[in-house]
């Protein structure tokens, strides 16, 4: 997080400092994703660690700078999630897409929050290392943690497309987008939840209400949202490049008007993304893909610029505490949490056991969980079992945790698929 003593400062440098900054340190991340290409590691990965790098810029941000980024991003990645969830991709098995998408984040949420709090507890108590931290803040972790990120999925499946059945790429890519939604689902339930003064049934009940409130809010936003924006498509659009200022003009206002209307405004984007994808359009100049390749490159800065954020919250220091539990939690994501979230559902899947073992290595996790983790800090002065003393040791705990777990998912699962999928005799001609 930021330093509190800068939350409320404004931009160190002048405009045109802050631009020339700017313009460097996206330049940057071209350097570092040539120098990924060629270490053979996703260029995501790369990003993040020049974030890292780049932490003491922090100080350059306002808190409410910070925020401000952090709604914008997480907003379009979510709209462009939705424009990414074509049904008709996976016809034929479109149930099992579904179910391993919203079921697979409740399972490894679940399996993923007891496992971070039994490790943390453990190694504090063995070794006095890290922080004990409670079971709603440990789930907290989970749910941030809880979905695969289309981003991080698409850039490792670039270099082997070529060796996983084309079926499987569409699942995945298919689910990568629709589970961003269910563990924004879960993270807010848990939150409202953990508001809730231990015992108080009235209390949990009232913020359970709250939160049906607000998801059913922000799915109406995002319905009427969807109908204006498919007549705005159809009448105002008269060339192919205007598609991408429309594009991010419906996102960013769906988001606001549910916010307004006290709905989920990051719902709300996924929604009206959704049914814009899955939509027939009478202007002959639009299609579903065309809106989602549209917005691509905008999506890109997005999480580009998710990655050099929270590498740049990361405190260097803070990270070797948090790194023993971030390895065991890592190697728990990986060989039970994400492999149980997907073999539990396997009676539905049109797959066989190997390429049941390949969707549940190619779990990525990326920008989303990431953009989940500032949301996760942000929520800790609402918990009810969270001192305001012991904040700011459990903020800098789970952007750790946060940190490593990503770091270690991409460094080897983006290395290792390649192997995996030698392994499993994947072949692109074929089923799994």
């Amino acid at each position: 997080m930021t330093d509190p003593t800068t939350d409320s400062a404004l931009l160190h440098l002048p405009l045109h400092g802050f631009l020339a900054a700017l313009a460097v340190t996206y330049l940057a991340t071209l350097v570092v994703s040539r120098m990924a290409l060629h270490l053979k590691v996703p260029s995501i990965l790369s990003i993040l660690v020049l974030g890292v790098l780049l932490s003491p810029a922090k100080q350059l941000f306002s808190l409410e700078t910070v925020e401000a980024l952090h709604t914008v991003t997480l907003a379009m990645l979510l709209f462009v999630a939705g424009l990414n969830s074509e049904a008709h991709h996976i016809r034929g098995f479109l149930r099992y897409g579904v179910l391993l998408a919203i079921g697979g984040v409740i399972v490894s949420s679940l399996l993923l929050g007891g496992l971070i709090w039994g490790v943390c507890a453990m190694l504090t108590s063995l070794f006095g290392i890290g922080l004990p931290l409670p079971l709603d803040v440990a789930l907290l972790v989970a749910a941030c943690l809880g979905s695969t990120d289309s981003g991080a999925t698409l850039n490792v499946l670039k270099s082997v497309k070529d060796r996983i059945p084309l079926r499987i790429r569409l699942l995945l890519e298919f689910e990568s987008s629709v589970n961003d939604p269910a563990a924004i689902l879960f993270l807010f339930l848990v939150i409202g939840l953990a508001g809730a003064e231990s015992g108080s049934s009235v209390l949990m009940l009232d913020q359970l209400q709250g939160f049906l409130k607000s998801i059913g809010s922000g799915i109406l936003v995002g319905l009427i949202m969807t109908y204006l924006a498919q007549y705005t498509l159809n009448h105002l659009i008269t060339s192919k490049d205007q598609i991408l200022l429309m594009g991010i003009s419906i996102a960013l206002a769906s988001y606001g008007f549910s916010m307004l209307l006290g709905g989920s405004g990051f719902i709300s984007a996924y929604v009206t993304g959704l049914f814009l994808a899955n939509n027939i359009y009478d202007n002959a100049l639009i299609t579903p893909e065309l809106l989602e390749h549209s917005l691509e490159p905008f999506n890109t800065t997005m999480q580009v610029t998710v990655f050099l954020l929270f590498g740049m919250l990361i405190n260097p220091l803070d990270l070797p505490g948090a790194i023993p539990a971030g390895v065991l939690t890592a190697a728990g994501l990986m060989l039970i949490a994400r492999p149980l979230s997907v073999l539990i559902f396997q009676r539905w899947s049109p797959f066989n056991l190997r390429g049941g073992l390949l969707i549940s290595w190619c779990g990525l996790r990326g920008a989303v969980p990431m953009a989940l983790g500032y949301s996760a800090t942000t929520a800790l002065p609402s918990m009810a079992r969270v001192s305001s003393a012991e904040e700011p040791a459990i903020s800098s705990m789970i952007q750790g945790l946060i940190f490593s777990v990503v770091f270690i998912n991409l460094t080897i699962q983006g290395l290792t698929l390649p192997w995996v999928c030698r392994r499993l005799e994947t072949e692109s001609t074929g089923g799994a």
